[in-house]
């Protein structure tokens, strides 16, 4: 679980102790999961002691039965988490000056009680870098995992292209996609809520479905994710619903273009800009550059978006094991928008993908509710 990775880390760096805040995280190097809400939950890493998981007392028990081998301690609603996280730290060692934090999560509030009981300690050190490149390369398991969620998306695709009728809201359709993930696939949890967007509502990548209903003759963007054993899909499609215009039909070409370009550009070597860039000029090149309004990608894993970010001036080199997706969009206010998204992975060959829904324009027949 890679926690011994995170100990010689602390070693490297002169810090005594990792406090890993982030429920992700901590299941990353523990294999358990949980929603604290409102309470206390942490993972207590020393570089020269057994590490420890604190947590409510109604989640001991489960905890101790998942897959961390470790010490649990709990802490009743009456009690102070923070006197007994002090209390179970100086019982596994004096070393206490050093603390190493994830400043992108942990919050003020949190850290000033930390503080209070450690007063002479340190907590300047970040260790969400060192966390962020170790999660960057994914193991074999954890492909097959993310493949077992882009599975999932795909069945998604194919109810959400079924439920598509004139008149039928986008909440509808995406109400159907996550009622029948439930019911025939068991899914529990989408990684993120599920997008549909019918014609000028697409222009606005991010807006979730509305009461907007779907019409004759538009585009229609799909964006949805699951979550499989604890990693993510993520991924993105346009469908015509009806007899497309000339216009729809050239600016899906030129997305399809540039993402097609761009899966077979990711290869060990590339930059994260130069992909980036791949799908950009293609787009640019065609005329609607000003209308790609976001990064090509973004990492994916137990988050569903992680590191790294596939944008201009980001010259990471891409190497076998990352894991990102690739998703160019054009966006043109008032008219539609087109996105087309697979995420995967980069093999020693080229790049692999997760989701493999049919890309060539897919024109649904108008339909009666």
């Amino acid at each position: 679980m890679n926690l011994d990775k995170l100990q010689q880390w602390l070693q490297d760096s002169n810090n005594d102790i990792a406090y890993i805040s982030n429920p992700i995280t901590i299941s990353y190097f523990t294999g358990y999961s949980m929603d604290p809400h409102e309470r206390i939950f942490a993972l207590l890493v020393f570089k020269d002691a057994d590490p420890f998981i604190f947590c409510p007392a109604l989640n001991v028990e489960e905890a101790k039965n998942s897959e961390w081998n470790g010490d649990v301690f709990g802490y009743l609603d009456s009690e102070d988490p923070w006197e007994l996280i002090a209390d179970n730290v100086r019982k596994r060692t004096s070393d206490t000056h050093t603390w190493a934090i994830e400043k992108d999560d942990l919050s003020v509030a949190h850290y000033q009680y930390l503080r209070g009981e450690f007063p002479n300690a340190s907590f300047t050190n970040d260790v969400s870098s060192f966390i962020e490149r170790l999660r960057l390369y994914k193991t074999p398991e954890e492909i097959k995992k993310l493949q077992g969620a882009g599975a999932e998306a795909d069945f998604a695709f194919k109810i959400g292209f079924d439920a598509i009728r004139t008149g039928v809201t986008e909440r509808s359709i995406a109400g159907q996609i996550d009622y029948q993930l439930k019911i025939q696939k068991g899914v529990m949890h989408e990684s993120f809520e599920t997008i549909v967007q019918a014609g000028k509502n697409a222009a606005n990548p991010h807006l979730g479905p509305t009461m907007n209903t779907v019409q004759p003759n538009e585009l229609v963007l799909f964006d949805l994710g699951t979550m499989h054993d604890g990693y993510a899909s993520d991924s993105s499609r346009t469908v015509a619903y009806g007899t497309p215009s000339d216009k729809q039909r050239e600016i899906y070409e030129v997305d399809r273009e540039a993402q097609q370009a761009a899966i077979e550009a990711a290869k060990p070597g590339i930059t994260a800009e130069e992909l980036d860039s791949v799908a950009r000029d293609i787009i640019t090149k065609a005329g609607y550059g000003e209308y790609f309004i976001h990064r090509l990608g973004h990492g994916i894993g137990k988050n569903v978006h992680e590191y790294p970010s596939i944008v201009q001036g980001n010259d990471l080199v891409l190497e076998e094991g990352m894991c990102f997706s690739i998703e160019p969009g054009i966006y043109i206010p008032g008219f539609a928008g087109v996105r087309i998204e697979d995420c995967g992975v980069v093999t020693k060959d080229g790049f692999k993908t997760f989701t493999h829904t049919d890309k060539d324009l897919k024109i649904i027949p108008i339909r009666d509710k």
